[in-house]
């Protein structure tokens, strides 16, 4: 990741209205990372939020799988009788377009 100057980054506010006792245990948690709140909530909700969408978006194969899918690029199977009507349909309704 590339780290801009402060004033070439985009900001956005974001307020939260969040218990009194979960505020407290961030500010201690930031302090305890010598941080800013702010620096501590990017870093975690920022680490979460690509965790997360990583998860999402990525696929994950097992390396058995990642052979067969492989394998199946180099030499594809022969389209059974389901596909071939798929694809003529779909030529059918595409046609001209």
């Amino acid at each position: 990741m590339m780290f801009m100057a402060q004033s070439q980054i985009e900001m956005a506010r974001l307020e939260a209205r969040i218990p009194a006792q979960a505020y407290e245990q961030m500010q201690r948690a930031a302090k305890l990372r010598g941080m800013t709140l702010t620096g501590y909530l990017l870093a975690t909700a920022g680490e979460d939020a690509r965790r997360v969408i990583e998860e999402t978006e990525i696929m994950r194969l097992s390396r058995e799988d990642q052979i067969r899918f492989a394998e199946a690029l180099i030499d594809p199977p022969q389209p059974n009788a389901k596909l071939a009507r798929a694809a003529k349909r779909h030529a059918e309704l595409f046609r001209g377009r």
